[in-house]
């Protein structure tokens, strides 16, 4: 039995290449290059090439581009936190013998207690680099949930709502357009008309591949 498995169609977008035939709402499985299967509905037939059918689908257990940035973001934050709850413990473990060193006694050269005095200040100066270090950690984090909330925001061709997501832009881009070619004061620069012109040709020829796709 021939195995169902995923094409490259275009950036951030994966078909279903089959051996067979579907109708639009089938269920199969799909099998990545690891042996990884998973549950997908399918949606189109985009192409048909070399005896196979290369169709978009979406996954069964709802997860898209959005979702995983989603859960990318919430791993990171648990981390964060994670590590912003040990940099707060290194630093209260470092109080060890706050009372005695707030007396600034000084490490009293040849005396039974020098060699105790010592390695409490070497432990607690070791906890707060740890708590220094785990803080950094827990910014770091921090950027990289900002960065995977914003990709959660973020409507590609992989998902259906994508036709009317770029449908709507298209409409805004040529409205724009056709208000910078009839109003040149508007224009901020020499180059604003034809950025608009672009803008709009790219956005239609999103629309055109999320038709394919999902329409």
């Amino acid at each position: 039995m021939s195995l169902n498995t995923y094409a490259k169609f275009v950036p951030n977008v994966f078909l279903a290449k089959c051996a067979e035939p579907h109708q639009r709402g089938d269920i199969i499985t799909l099998t990545s290059r690891y042996g990884k299967e998973t549950e997908v509905e399918i949606f189109n037939l985009v192409k048909q090439q070399d005896d196979a059918y290369f169709y978009s689908f979406v996954r069964c257990d709802g997860i898209n581009r959005q979702t995983h940035a989603l859960q990318k973001a919430e791993r990171y934050q648990d981390c964060a936190n994670n590590a912003q709850h040990r940099s707060e413990q290194y630093c209260e473990a470092a109080n060890e013998g706050r009372e005695f060193l707030r007396l600034a006694e000084p490490i009293k050269v040849g005396h039974h207690s020098e060699k105790r005095h010592r390695a409490l200040i070497e432990r607690n100066a070791r906890r707060m680099d740890k708590s220094v270090e785990e803080m950094q950690k827990a910014e770091r984090y921090e950027d990289k949930i900002a960065y995977w909330q914003e990709r959660a925001e973020t409507i590609d061709l992989s998902m259906p709502e994508s036709l009317a997501y770029f449908q709507f832009e298209l409409a805004k881009a040529k409205e724009n357009h056709q208000d910078l070619k009839g109003n040149p004061e508007k224009r901020e620069h020499s180059y604003s008309l034809t950025y608009a012109k672009k803008k709009v040709n790219e956005l239609a020829k999103k629309v055109e591949l999320a038709q394919r796709l999902w329409g």
